[in-house]
């Protein structure tokens, strides 16, 4: 009997839509509330969820929850596009070669390459990538800017390179040639080598000032330089023998060039008459005209190679000094004595 009583019970609120609002402690809300309690109408289902599309002008409501739309499928690439997207990072295939002018050889051997980076690094500096001293340079760099340089012997040049998806070749055009240097005492009196050294400045400069080249440069030891004039200076001896010229390098072109000095090798020894022997221990000192010292030497002779002029010759030897006013001309080499028994 229970459980019907509760079944019409059930069954006379259904038929008479009283709804007894149970409050959260589980007690019954009173039925005389002024506010008629209605159930909730749920909201419509939006037309991206699967629900019917909205009358125009109107706007989803939503179902109450977030709801994250779906992200749209990507554009499918096509082969060029997907190529293309891989070789913008992939290293690409360069080759480099160099000739000594527009239209000259090739250069096969001698080169060294350098690739740098385009962005200074903290010192300011652009880092090196890439090294290679063979002629015909084979790199693989991705796509994109840097700077390339070549140095052939003493001549260079740096240009930019621009690596693209696929093989990339590029040529550098040096405008180099050729110097070879040697020297002669006036009158075609030959020096020897071992005495003979070179310094070779250049003067590109547009405040006039110098740049060094390369020093200590022997006889017919070839350079390659870049196109243009140069400023030769050649040293013979280790005094004061000294002359300078300006020589003009072509491009590909061997260009040599022959100094000529006036000066001459001289001999000191001290003898007690003339055409003795040289008395050994004798510390030597040569001036020029000016007083000032530029030969010291202790030993039985003084050899050394002078300019033009004139000079004057100081030995030393037991506590006496004795001195002798000579002259050097352009020529043969030659000894002067200082005698003890003149002094």
């Amino acid at each position: 009997m229970r459980l019907i009583s509760i079944a019409l019970l059930v069954f006379g609120l259904i038929l008479g839509g009283a709804s007894p609002l149970m409050a959260q402690d589980g007690t019954a809300a009173a039925a005389g509330d002024d506010e008629e309690l209605v159930a909730p109408i749920p909201r419509p289902r939006p037309p991206e969820l699967g629900g019917d599309p909205l009358p125009e002008g109107a706007e989803s409501q939503g179902t109450g929850d977030d709801v994250t739309a779906e992200p749209a499928e990507p554009e499918e690439m096509s082969m060029d596009e997907a190529f293309a997207a891989v070789a913008s990072v992939t290293p690409q295939p360069v080759a480099l070669t160099a000739r000594v002018s527009e239209g000259g050889p090739q250069i096969t051997e001698g080169l060294t390459w350098r690739v740098f980076d385009t962005k200074p690094d903290a010192n300011g500096n652009l880092s090196i990538l890439k090294r290679s001293d063979q002629a015909n340079a084979d790199f693989a760099l991705p796509p994109g800017e840097y700077v390339v340089h070549v140095a052939y012997g003493r001549a260079q040049i740096t240009d930019s390179l621009t690596v693209e998806p696929g093989p990339n070749q590029k040529s550098l055009i040096l405008e180099a040639g050729a110097l070879t240097l040697n020297a002669s005492i006036v009158g075609d009196v030959p020096i020897p080598a071992e005495t003979l050294r070179f310094t070779v400045y250049s003067n590109n400069d547009l405040s006039g000032e110098q740049t060094l080249v390369a020093e200590n440069v022997q006889p017919g030891e070839m350079m390659y330089l870049n196109a243009g004039v140069y400023k030769v200076e050649s040293q013979y001896g280790r005094v004061n023998a000294t002359v300078r010229a300006d020589i003009r390098v072509e491009p590909a072109q061997l260009t040599e060039a022959t100094l000529y000095h006036r000066a001459a090798e001289i001999t000191l020894k001290l003898v007690s008459e003339p055409g003795g022997e040289a008395i050994a221990d004798t510390e030597w000192k040569v001036t020029d005209l000016d007083g000032t010292e530029i030969y010291t030497a202790i030993g039985a002779f003084g050899s050394m190679v002078l300019a033009e002029g004139e000079y004057t010759a100081i030995a030393q030897h037991g506590g006496r000094a004795y001195n002798l006013d000579f002259e050097v001309k352009a020529g043969l080499p030659r000894e002067v004595e200082v005698v003890t028994s003149f002094n």
